[in-house]
């Protein structure tokens, strides 16, 4: 079961797509759109990440970060992002803390859920039926931005 609106977001310290730690309180202050999905570079995956490279200016506009994240190693993100040209980071979650610690183990790999998480800290939206195509513009229509 997905956490729930008005829950802690787990915190957490996980590499991106260039080695660097990311940490949850990095982004305190601002809204974060961590989302999980099963694995790179596969057609839903990859649908999704699109649609948030497509809608990276509304976010930006909006001063919310967006990170994605898969139990896909760095090397992984690396060549799914130059792919497909992604301009926000991928969190490496090889040990699967964060897929564990946000509940969303699909035994093995992460399900499709995303968690939007106020400056504070907490949960204010949780998406568990992704349409990839359009997430990224239903995340926003969600948060009224």
């Amino acid at each position: 079961m997905a956490l729930t609106v008005g829950t802690d977001a787990p915190a957490f310290s996980t590499k991106d797509t260039n080695g660097n730690t990311v940490s949850l309180s990095d982004f305190k202050g601002k809204t974060v759109v961590l989302y999980f999905y099963p694995k790179d570079d596969t057609p839903g995956c990859t649908k999704q990440a699109c649609s948030f490279r497509d809608a990276s200016n509304d976010y930006k506009n909006k001063d919310v970060v967006v990170l994605g994240v898969s139990a896909d190693d760095e090397a992984a993100h690396q060549a799914f992002t130059q792919k497909y040209n992604l301009n926000f980071p991928l969190l490496a979650d090889t040990d699967q803390s964060l897929i564990k610690a946000y509940d969303v183990d699909g035994g093995g790999y992460a399900k499709r859920v995303t968690y939007v998480i106020d400056g504070n800290g907490k949960i204010i939206h949780v998406d568990s039926a992704v349409n990839t195509s359009s997430h990224a513009s239903d995340i926003l229509a969600a948060l009224g931005l």
